[in-house]
């Protein structure tokens, strides 16, 4: 009697535990692979789906262009910024320089691919679904013509998203902001699109190791500074500029808005006469390297102008093209299943967990040509080392490869698979890329590149 006393008085505790378990964890890591799972053969089949509304010819019309940028400082007083933790969501200062949101439409008379820069943080999910819906009801762009990317600055418009990480890196989700963020996105889009003309494109890279390191690893970097520029009949110019240095000059105690260096470096092609578009590079591991100056504002811009002064430069020997032909394609993919590993590597939350606090299980990838410029866009902070590999083996066919972060959702840091195990830093400290921010599993790099690898070939080869 006893004893049943014992057990009924203890079973609402035993329930309770049980069901933090079931909800909370911790639940053992996985390391099944993901070829031949359901989730990935769909994948392949949305990829082959949308490609397929790419017209991929060897014979292009006359390439046509047209550019816009719209300002996106904050429309109230106090939003706070996104990009920092430490910020605890506390309102924003003011703006020290404007934010903007800009695309660059191309076209080759049949396919269409507008490119969407913003100086934000990342590019939430919710804000990348209402500017389609917007941009669809204005146009004839769908989701396979957008391809977006961020900047990444840390001094950005917070509040964009609902759930607990949202708030840790954005502060208190205010729905005015996403709203306000969308339609300055889809205005940029439109306009764009709706000044499209007769251009042509040329293309180059100069490598800038000075600027770069790798802040977790003696590994390779990520040292090229990429751009395509593109001018219209008219001379009007605007370049397209990617870069894989972390825009972490700043920090938590900034409290004002900033678009950090890659801001100051769109400001100073801008004041050579040519507007620029800046899409965040693989900047999972990489930091940005500044030049000497009396505070960090001074010294970001410091970078910003000596990037845009190497792009310029080399420009100037750059060999233009008239006949390019465009292909894109866009899928939001179930990812691998989230396996997030705050402490160890042999214990993970359950798959409840993530959703609790705000994290989905998809992500959308995108990838488009122009002629024989390859672009990846990955939904997350993706890792340089790993495009440091993708594009050698593009350079082998004669291919330029830009792999982009932050396309239109995020799940995470993606890393090289050999560092996966890596859940602690030498000071015993939770691992933040390989472990408490790589959420996709043990596999997530090889499951990225075969992703990109369908992708790329979906929109190289006729028929595919």
């Amino acid at each position: 009697m006893f004893t049943k006393v014992i057990v009924l008085a203890s079973l609402p505790a035993i329930m309770v535990g049980l069901f933090a378990v079931s909800l909370i964890g911790p639940w053992p890591t996985y390391s099944s692979h993901f070829e031949g799972t359901r989730y990935y053969e769909q994948g392949l089949a949305d990829i082959a789906a949308q490609a397929r509304e790419s017209d991929i010819t060897s014979s292009p019309g006359r390439l046509e262009a047209g550019w816009a940028a719209v300002c996106i400082n904050p429309p109230k007083p106090g939003v706070p910024l996104a990009g920092y933790g430490d910020r605890r969501g506390a309102p924003s200062e003011g703006v020290h320089d404007d934010l903007h949101v800009k695309a660059l439409a191309l076209s080759d008379g049949k396919d269409t691919v507008v490119f969407v820069g913003a100086d934000m943080l990342l590019i939430p999910e919710n804000v990348a679904e209402m500017v389609r819906e917007e941009v669809a009801e204005k146009t004839a762009l769908t989701a396979n013509d957008l391809y977006f990317a961020a900047s990444h600055t840390h001094c950005s418009v917070g509040g964009f998203g609902p759930g607990i990480a949202a708030f840790v890196t954005g502060g208190k989700y205010d729905p005015d902001i996403p709203v306000f963020l969308a339609h300055a996105f889809a205005q940029a889009i439109v306009d764009a699109y709706g000044k499209l003309g007769p251009a042509k494109l040329a293309h180059g890279g100069v490598m800038a190791p000075e600027f770069i390191d790798n802040r977790t690893r003696t590994a390779p970097v990520d040292a090229e500074l990429s751009y395509a520029l593109v001018e219209r009949e008219s001379g009007e110019r605007c370049y397209l500029v990617s870069f894989s240095a972390h825009p972490t000059e700043m920090s938590g105690d900034t409290m004002q808005f900033t678009g950090s260096y890659p801001g100051f470096l769109q400001e100073a092609i801008k004041q050579s006469g040519a507007e620029a578009v800046y899409l965040g590079g693989a900047v999972g591991s990489m930091r940005s390297r500044t030049p000497d100056g009396p505070d960090v504002f001074a010294r970001s811009k410091a970078l910003g102008e000596a990037l845009a002064e190497r792009v310029l430069g080399d420009a100037k020997s750059a060999t233009f093209e008239t006949n390019l032909d465009i292909a894109s394609v866009g899928a939001n993919l179930t990812m691998p299943p989230l396996q997030i590993r705050p402490l160890s590597d042999r214990w993970r939350l359950s798959k409840f967990a993530g959703p609790l606090v705000g994290l989905d299980t998809d992500g959308w990838v995108q990838a488009v040509r122009i002629g024989d410029i390859l672009f990846v866009g990955m939904p997350g902070d993706f890792s340089g080392e790993i495009s440091v590999k993708w594009k050698e083996s593009a350079n082998q066919d004669g291919r330029d490869l830009w792999a982009t972060s932050f396309s239109a959702d995020y799940v995470g840091y993606i890393s090289p698979d050999e560092y996966y195990g890596e859940v602690k830093d030498e000071h015993g400290n939770p691992a933040y890329e390989t472990g408490l921010m790589s959420w996709t599993g043990p596999h997530q790099e090889a499951f990225f590149t075969a992703i990109k690898d369908h992708m790329l070939a979906a929109i190289t080869s006729p028929g595919q």
